[in-house]
């Protein structure tokens, strides 16, 4: 399975997260990502952005809109989970 890293603003400490599953939505990539690789785990939804270089790096959805639109995509791709 997939790691990604994320620098967490909150406590100053990068995570690495696995990625359960990506989708593409209003032209943007969207990653489902758990701290857990089996089992229940807090799963994030994050978003693929890129800085002026070009460097790839996962920021959190903050917006509900965006994230209920998002949680029922993954829910549809990942037929056993509930998100949210």
């Amino acid at each position: 399975m997939e790691k990604i890293k994320f620098y967490d603003q909150a406590s100053n400490e990068e995570v690495e997260l696995f990625v359960i599953e990506q989708t593409k939505f209003q032209g943007d990539t969207y990653l489902l990502a758990t701290e857990e690789e089996d089992g229940d785990s807090d799963a994030y939804i994050m978003k693929e952005v890129s800085d002026k270089e070009n460097e790839l790096f996962y920021e959190m959805v903050e917006d509900d809109e965006i994230l209920n639109a998002l949680s029922k995509i993954f829910e549809e791709l990942l037929e056993d989970v509930d998100i949210l």
